[in-house]
């Protein structure tokens, strides 16, 4: 197995983001950022502390994967808002001072893969203000994404039609930051292939390469531009980062206004 290395932020503080253009990948349709080691590694190792200190109520069994909801949960009528933890509300400061979100984020799930896992392609839907922020923790992944369904197309032609669809996909390193907008986030789904590791080849490895839209910007890259990289999955955790625009009074705010 070949890794891509890169630069490991021990402790202390990363280095401010002053200008989030410079993060912009280019090779992506509108708008994708990706900023690499936006946590410390001794930040990483606090916030998965965080994360599995959780009590066990707070995690959700799904078939391909487990996850906590914290701020809420989304609804049509209005996200009954629920207090963040001081955890999560220190790193949705770091992420509201990008600057990318109308408002405050009130929302993260937190998702926790293990290798072989991963989620179908899908919007996020309209209950959300159009933008995402993940953080990734533990270890990396391959978001890939997809152009949309025909609307003339049924379920059966559209799932074959998945690979005619693929435009491309991140490589989300551990610590790393994606934001997701504009019409990459309207217009195009995402999702995580179901495997446990990622064959990655190089533009320049005779015609198999995907289109990394991110790999001029991986973090210390040295690894020959023809070169086969085979990425091994590990536990990854991610923290999505959304805000939710329409919210209700929980009970405790009802109670106050009598």
């Amino acid at each position: 197995m070949i890794q891509i290395p890169h630069e490991e932020a021990q402790s202390g503080s990363v280095e401010a983001i002053t200008d989030l253009a410079n993060y912009k990948l280019s090779l992506a349709p509108d708008s994708l950022f990706y900023v690499p080691d936006f946590v410390t590694k001794d930040e990483e190792a606090s916030l998965l502390g965080r994360v599995y200190a959780a009590p066990k109520p707070r995690w959700t069994c799904l078939s391909n994967r487990r996850l906590q909801n914290w701020g809420g949960l989304p609804h049509p009528k209005g996200m009954v808002s629920e207090p963040l933890p001081d955890w999560l509300e220190r790193l949705i400061d770091r992420v509201a001072g990008l600057g990318l979100f109308s408002g405050r984020p009130n929302h993260v799930l937190v998702n926790e893969y293990l290798p072989r896992q991963g989620i179908m392609p899908h919007h996020d839907g309209s209950l959300y203000e159009p933008t995402v922020a993940t953080v990734s923790l533990g270890s990396h992944t391959l978001l890939d994404f997809y152009s949309p369904v025909p609307a003339d197309s049924g379920s059966e032609a559209g799932s074959a039609s998945l690979a005619s669809r693929y435009i491309g996909s991140a490589v989300l390193q551990p610590r790393s930051l994606v934001l997701v907008t504009g019409l990459m986030y309207t217009r195009y789904m995402h999702g995580i292939a179901e495997r446990c590791s990622d064959r990655l080849v190089v533009a320049g490895g005779g015609g198999e390469s995907p289109s990394l839209f991110n790999w001029p910007q991986l973090d210390g890259c040295s690894v020959a531009a023809d070169a086969d990289l085979t990425l091994d999955r590990g536990t990854r955790v991610s923290l999505t980062i959304r805000r939710v625009p329409k919210v209700a009074l929980g009970l405790s705010k009802l109670l106050m206004k009598r």
